[in-house]
C-alpha cells in the first residue's frame, strides 16, 4: 500500500512537472511575441536580451549546469559575495502563471503570485539554463517569503535564512544587519568550500560596478529622450537574474551606444508628448509583464520604474574607503541596506522621497502603482504614496492584479481612462 501510495506521488508529481514546462513554454513564447512583435521601432540590441528570455527555458544548457550556483529569493542578496566565493548568483523570484497555478496548492488563494509562482517552480525542481542550485539564500523580506521552507519541501534543496533587520534608522539595526552578512559568509564559505579573501572580494566588487555603470549610463539616456520602451529595460534587467555577468554588461553597453545614436538622431520610440509613466509597486517579472506592456500598448512610455525586479536592481553602488576586508564587508552591507526603499522596512519615508524626485528627473507626467493580490507591504504604503504624490501635484493610479490574465480587460479600461487624463492635462497645461 505504501509503495503505492509513493509510486502515485512520485507519478502525480512527473506530470505536474510535465504539464508546467508546456505552459511555461506557451506563456514564454506568447510574453515575448507581445514585447517584441507588438511594438515597433526595438533597438537592434535588445534582440540579445530577447533571445535570451527563451534560452532561460532550455534546461540543456550548460551555462548554469556544471557551476556553483547559490539561488536567491530577493534583491538583498549581496550577490558580490557569492562571486568572490567562486559561485554564480540565479535569482528564483518567478513571474510564470503555470507555476503560479502550482504554488496556489500549498498556500492560501490570496496569497502573493510571485511567491506562489516561486514556489511552484520549487516544487516541480525546475531552474532556468539547467542550473542545479547548492543552496536557497532566503532573506525575511515579507512574510510570505518567511514562510517558504516550511511550505516548499519537494526540491530538497536546503533554504539559509537571511535575517534582516525591521528598519535601518538605528545603530542597532546596522550592526543587526553586518553580523547578519557575517554569518552569512561562512555559511556560503562552509557550502562552496572556498574561503572569502581580500582579492577575490575586491575583483568581484569591480566585477558588479561594471555592470551598474553601464545600468546607470542607461537611466541617463533614458532622462534625454523617448529612445526606448520601458517594458525592454523591464525584461533586460530580468535577464540579469540568470545571465552571465560580463556578457550581460558586454551586451547592456552595446544597447547604450546604440541608444546615444538613437539620441543624437532623435528617432524616438513614441511622440515626445506621449504620456510619461513612473511604474511602482509589486515587481513585474517576466513572463508577467502584462501591466508594463498594457501601458505602452495604450500609448503611454514607461520612463522609470522603482522596481527590486529593475531600477532597484543595480543602481545603487558600492562606496569602499579601504580594500581591506574589514571595509568591504560593512560597505556591501551599507549598500544593501541603507538606499533600499523596499516597503519591509519601517519608517520607509525614503521611499517617498525617491519616488517624487525620479518622477521630477524623468518628467514623469504621472505615476502608476501596481499592488499585486496578497502583497500585504505593498498595498499598506499605497495610500501614503498617494498622498504624497497628491501634494506635489503628481497624479497617480492605483491598480491590484496577479499573474491571471483575465483581468487584462478590466485593466485595459483602468489604464487608458488614466493616460486619457493625462493627456488632458498637459493639453490644459499647454493652452495656459
Amino acid at each position: 500500500m505504501t509503495k503505492n501510495k509513493s509510486q502515485n506521488t512520485i507519478s502525480r508529481y512527473e506530470r505536474m512537472k510535465k504539464t508546467s514546462t508546456v505552459h511555461l513554454a506557451m506563456e514564454y513564447a506568447k510574453s515575448l511575441k507581445e514585447v517584441v512583435d507588438d511594438f515597433p521601432y526595438n533597438p537592434e540590441s535588445m534582440y540579445f536580451f530577447y533571445d535570451r528570455m527563451n534560452a532561460f527555458l532550455d534546461a540543456e544548457n550548460t551555462d548554469l549546469a556544471n557551476r556553483k550556483v547559490i539561488a536567491t529569493s530577493c534583491i538583498f542578496v549581496p550577490e558580490e559575495i557569492i562571486y568572490a566565493l567562486g559561485a554564480i548568483p540565479l535569482r528564483i523570484c518567478n513571474g510564470a502563471y503555470s507555476y503560479d497555478q502550482i504554488g496556489a496548492e500549498f498556500m492560501p488563494a490570496k496569497a502573493c503570485p510571485l511567491v506562489k509562482s516561486t514556489i511552484g517552480q520549487l516544487h516541480v525542481n525546475n531552474f532556468p539554463m539547467g542550473a542545479k542550485p547548492q543552496l536557497i539564500v532566503n532573506p525575511t523580506s515579507c512574510d510570505y517569503k518567511k514562510k517558504m521552507p516550511e511550505v516548499e519541501t519537494a526540491s530538497e534543496i536546503e533554504f539559509y535564512t537571511l535575517e534582516l533587520p525591521a528598519t535601518k534608522e538605528t545603530e542597532a539595526s546596522k550592526s543587526y544587519w553586518i553580523q547578519s552578512i557575517d554569518a552569512f559568509i561562512k555559511k556560503l564559505e562552509k557550502t562552496t568550500g572556498n574561503k572569502l579573501t581580500r582579492k577575490k572580494l575586491k575583483e568581484a566588487i569591480n566585477l558588479v560596478s561594471q555592470a551598474q555603470q553601464q545600468y546607470r549610463r542607461l537611466h541617463t539616456i533614458r532622462k534625454q529622450g523617448p529612445v526606448i520602451w520601458g517594458k525592454d529595460v523591464i525584461l533586460l534587467s530580468n535577464s540579469y537574474f540568470f545571465e552571465d555577468i560580463r556578457k550581460w554588461t558586454e551586451q547592456l553597453e552595446k544597447l547604450n551606444d546604440e541608444l546615444e545614436v538613437r539620441v543624437e538622431n532623435k528617432q524616438y520610440v513614441v511622440k515626445e508628448n506621449a504620456p510619461k509613466i513612473l511604474l511602482t509597486g509589486s515587481p513585474s517579472i517576466f513572463p508577467n509583464l502584462k501591466t508594463p506592456v498594457l501601458i505602452e500598448q495604450m500609448g503611454g512610455l514607461i520612463v522609470a520604474d522603482e522596481f527590486c525586479s529593475s531600477n532597484r536592481l543595480l543602481y545603487d553602488t558600492v562606496a569602499v574607503d579601504e580594500w581591506f576586508l574589514y571595509d568591504m564587508i560593512p560597505a556591501l552591507a551599507d549598500r544593501y541596506l541603507k538606499p533600499c526603499t523596499c516597503p519591509n522596512l519601517t519608517p520607509n519615508t525614503d521611499r517617498d522621497r525617491k519616488l517624487i524626485n525620479t518622477a521630477k528627473e524623468f518628467s514623469a507626467d504621472g505615476v502608476i502603482y501596481q499592488a499585486f493580490a496578497g502583497c500585504q507591504l505593498y498595498e499598506m504604503e499605497s495610500l501614503r504614496i498617494a498622498k504624497k504624490l497628491e501634494q506635489e501635484g503628481i497624479p497617480m493610479l492605483y491598480i491590484e492584479t496577479d499573474y491571471n490574465p483575465d483581468d487584462l480587460g478590466q485593466l485595459s479600461t483602468r489604464i487608458e481612462a488614466f493616460l486619457e487624463s493625462l493627456k488632458a492635462k498637459k493639453s490644459k497645461t499647454q493652452i495656459a
